[in-house]
């Protein structure tokens, strides 16, 4: 029995024996690719992958140090997508085993107004790499699809044979590093400096580190001079990453500038049903809209909610409706009413419905005011954690049976008037995207 198997039986002994069945006992370990600072585990689909990682990660990652008196990177992946890269010429960068994920293609990237410009600037540049725009800078927000975009690119130029390197500025960091403390810094720049086409995350971080940026510099000049293809991301755009320097700022802006916007509630809807469809995952219209309209931006996070409510459904054995969703989803709905407020939900109903808060909050009977003051209230019952009372002062009602009668006339309305609910959910994505 090798090490790998050992922490599984071990595990075992840890959790229920359902989940043990279900999910930990189809991991298989590969000795031969793993090392003391890596532990490598195939599991057998996308669904079991995330469920492991989010839940059961870090108590493998503690067996192996009880074991091993050593910290340990676990790292659970596809066995079809390994097999998938021996096949493909990868670049490896070694601090932190990063690669490019296959996964990641440009026909599994939901399109929308939110990302159009981005997704057709790296289009173009997969197209004709080193001639349009050189670098291409792209920023958005966490989970929104910079790296997918990126290495989605990364996968079409190492297919047609190009030497490609991805990494993060924290990994590029550690890197240089290494290579300064063993004296080796021609290695560094000879594995930087002559690839084909490079690709960076989170360039944000070069902020203040004045070292890393003149190495930075000498690299993206002699990349750009040889018309080798630059990409980077980063969380805002180049002008407002403070500590960076003003010639690596001016030349991140002499390329193409792309930004990622939150998805608007359409393309979020799009991504789970693409993601139900990648996973195996049956979910109805009506519980892929709740999951839209009350999750955040962050695309990653839509994997984690299905692997969870697949682990929860496969547990309990139960379908999964959408009480069953509600009651899964509980916790981040709560964490989502600590941060909102009904001042923000009015401020956000008025602005959309062209209607001032003053006048949603007032005793106006006017057509208008009422049908935003009956959202604003279905909204601020529905995503905050405000008693009717309090909702009836808020909003200067008579008492919790004004309020109650509103709840009762907006449900008949969602049900009977299929724009109408439109309306609420596209409010309720835009109140969720601000908290």
């Amino acid at each position: 029995m090798n090490i790998g198997q050992e922490i599984l039986e071990n595990l075992k002994e840890e959790i229920s024996e359902s989940e043990y069945k279900r999910y930990i006992r189809h991991l298989v370990y590969d000795v031969k690719k793993s090392t003391p600072e890596l532990a490598l585990f195939y599991a057998p689909n996308a669904l079991v992958v995330n469920w492991i990682k989010n839940k059961y990660t870090e108590k493998v990652a503690h067996l192996f140090e009880v074991k091993t008196n050593s910290k340990v990177t676990v790292k659970i992946t596809l066995k079809n997508l390994v097999d998938k890269r021996k096949k493909q010429k990868v670049v490896e960068v070694k601090q932190g085993n990063s690669l490019l994920n296959p996964s990641h293609s440009f026909s599994n990237f939901m399109v929308g107004g939110s990302n159009q410009f981005a997704y057709s600037a790296v289009k173009s540049i997969s197209e004709k790499p080193g001639i349009l725009y050189n670098p291409l800078f792209i920023y958005g927000g966490v989970g929104l699809g910079k790296t997918h975009l990126m290495q989605a690119a990364g996968n079409v130029f190492q297919n047609e044979g190009k030497v490609v390197i991805y990494t993060t500025v924290e990994q590029f960091l550690n890197d240089f590093v290494r290579h300064l403390r063993n004296k080796t810094m021609e290695r560094f720049q000879e594995k930087y400096r002559k690839c084909d086409v490079l690709l960076i995350d989170d360039i944000q971080f070069l902020s203040n580190k004045e070292s890393i940026q003149e190495e930075f510099f000498h690299t993206f000049e002699a990349l750009k001079g040889a018309g080798k293809q630059i990409i980077l991301t980063a969380d805002k755009p180049p002008k407002k990453i403070g500590g960076l320097e003003a010639r690596l700022q001016s030349r991140f802006e002499h390329g193409l500038v792309a930004d990622i916007q939150p998805p608007e509630l359409e393309t979020k809807i799009a991504i789970i049903e693409k993601k139900c469809e990648i996973n195996k995952v049956q979910l109805s219209k009506e519980i892929v809209n709740y999951i839209a309209t009350v999750i955040d931006s962050n695309v990653r996070e839509i994997e984690g909610i299905l692997s969870k409510l697949h682990a929860y459904s496969q547990l309990m054995h139960v379908d999964i409706d959408l009480e069953f969703t509600k009651n899964v989803l509980k916790d981040q709905m709560a964490e989502k009413r600590e941060n909102l407020t009904m001042d923000t939900i009015t401020e956000v109903v008025s602005k959309d419905l062209n209607i001032k808060p003053s006048e949603i909050r007032s005793k106006g009977r006017s057509k208008n005011i009422v049908y935003a003051r009956r959202i604003a209230i279905y909204i601020c019952r529905e995503l905050t954690q405000n008693t009717m009372p309090q909702l009836a002062q808020y909003f200067g009602m008579k008492d919790h049976t004004a309020i109650s009668h509103t709840i009762k006339k907006i449900n008949e309305l969602i049900k009977d008037d299929e724009d109408f609910k439109t309306k609420i959910d596209e409010l309720t994505n835009k109140i969720t995207n601000i908290s």
